[in-house]
């Protein structure tokens, strides 16, 4: 008989995760072009729930392109730019093995149209794998992470044209040539999922430029998962052994009660969760999209040759896990997990063993090797006078979470890496604050990005550390 795996694998990616947009800064250095990130505002004067950067018009791209005195944190950030080196070799002693961040698109393809790349973009981009190879760190890159050029917001209305799918795949062939004996494992969009909340972040449609934003979603969801598969194909061309994954945001939708109506709805909104996964790791359309699209209403143009396109697959699964939600039949969407504490000013709970549900969901249903590529929680915190952070919250929370995977392994689940959500301090994504902190480092800048910018080593550094050297043994 078979015996179980009750430990983590010899070779398990214990890393860390990041987002250009979020730590790079530098955003006119270089050569670089606006990305959409960088029209993203701190909106301090709101409320923490009420921050959020999502659907914008074309009208209010031009007015935030045009203001003189707001406030852009992801403009600057913690100017990792600059840092990196330092900032890596922090990074390296955590003992970490592999490290997850994005290229930023609008560095390499300033406008996104250009019939050649920016090379002084690319050369930053050199820099920053070796040094992560100089610490024997795997680099996890991400190819699209919110930094989609703005000028093909603006110009081709995001991924709603099917000529951003001939950008796309351009810039992911660049970047293939130029690491493809460098990188192995990639993601080639980040939480392709979420683009009904991150709708303008992630798609760049401006809301004003289409006549059914709802449709709109969906038919450029269908070209960025079809450009995905294209993507796929050109990489495996160039390196057979490329790991290429989809990633997906995954928070378990429970139903609400125990009802059958309630039961259908969390059924409902599962599989639009599971779309772009379904799609993209068994080559087709799922069925139930279907009905969606007849039920919405939505006509969507699909080609023969996005079919025959989209059976290119991925080779492994990652999603990022946050919070789970409960689901009803009477809601429109889900909402805060009742039977859970709410635990951050943000408004999320901690749910470990839902992370271990989601594990058995994915694997049940993919039987690929996973990825955790994103799980955290971010807190308001300060620096003690003597220069110290106590986390013990932050340290429950991934150890948490840790020992959940740690059961999903030994149910027999093929985990492969785990990378808690921003290592060293970054600017939240949804929010644009600074303060929103989830790192093991602590980064002295506040909101405004006041302050000296110096690094610090939070307790929890220490004991990601002596986590990672024992393997997972040592919580």
């Amino acid at each position: 008989m078979k015996k179980c795996q009750h430990k983590f694998p010899k070779d398990f990616l214990w890393g860390g995760a990041v987002a250009a947009n979020q730590i790079e800064g530098a955003f006119d250095v270089g050569g670089k072009g606006l990305c959409i990130a960088d029209i993203n505002e701190f909106k301090g004067d709101l409320p923490p729930e009420k921050r959020e950067n999502k659907e914008m018009s074309l009208e209010e791209v031009n007015q935030l392109l045009n203001k003189k005195n707001g406030n852009f944190p992801k403009r600057y950030s913690i100017d990792f730019y600059h840092h990196y080196k330092e900032d890596i070799q922090l990074l390296a002693g955590l003992n970490i093995k592999s490290f997850r961040t994005s290229f930023n698109w609008a560095r390499i393809f300033p406008n996104g149209d250009e019939s050649e790349p920016n090379e002084e973009g690319l050369k930053f981009y050199d820099n920053l794998i070796d040094e992560l190879l100089k610490y024997g760190i795997e680099p996890l890159m991400t190819i699209s992470h919110y930094e989609m050029p703005l000028n093909i917001a603006i110009q081709y209305n995001g991924w709603y044209n099917r000529k951003t799918m001939d950008m796309f795949t351009k810039y992911c062939e660049v970047l293939f040539k130029r690491y493809k004996d460098k990188v192995k494992y990639w993601i080639l969009v980040n939480q392709i999922n979420l683009f009904h909340i991150e709708s303008f972040n992630h798609l760049g449609i401006p809301s004003d430029r289409v006549d059914n934003l709802m449709e709109a979603k969906y038919q450029g969801l269908h070209n960025e998962l079809v450009a995905c598969a294209g993507a796929v194909k050109i990489g495996k061309e160039i390196n057979p052994n490329f790991q290429l994954g989809v990633m997906a945001s995954y928070g378990i939708p429970y139903p609400e009660t125990g009802s059958s109506e309630d039961n259908l709805a969390a059924l409902k909104y599962s599989q639009q969760e599971y779309y772009v996964t379904d799609m993209a790791v068994n080559g087709e359309i799922p069925y139930y999209m279907y009905r969606f699209y007849e039920d919405n209403d939505l006509n969507i143009e699909i080609i023969e040759q996005d079919k025959e396109d989209l059976k290119n697959t991925v080779d492994y699964v990652s999603f990022s896990y946050y919070y789970t939600s409960n689901i009803n039949s009477q809601s429109q969407g889900r909402f805060h997990n009742s039977h859970i504490k709410v635990t951050n000013d943000w408004g999320w709970g901690m749910d470990p063993l839902g992370l271990r549900i989601a594990l058995n969901q994915y694997y049940d249903r993919y039987h690929l090797p996973i990825i955790i590529s994103e799980n955290g929680m971010g807190f308001y915190e300060k620096m003690n006078e003597d220069g110290t952070v106590h986390d013990d919250y932050r340290i429950n929370y991934i150890k948490e979470h840790i020992m959940q995977i740690k059961e999903a392994i030994h149910d027999g689940v093929n985990v492969i890496g785990y990378y808690p959500w921003g290592p060293i301090d970054l600017v939240s994504c949804s929010s644009s604050e600074m303060e929103k902190r989830y790192g093991f480092i602590y980064v002295d800048l506040d909101n405004e990005l006041k302050g000296t910018g110096k690094r610090s080593l939070k307790d929890s550094y220490y004991w990601y550390q002596k986590v990672i050297a024992s393997n997972g043994e040592e919580l």
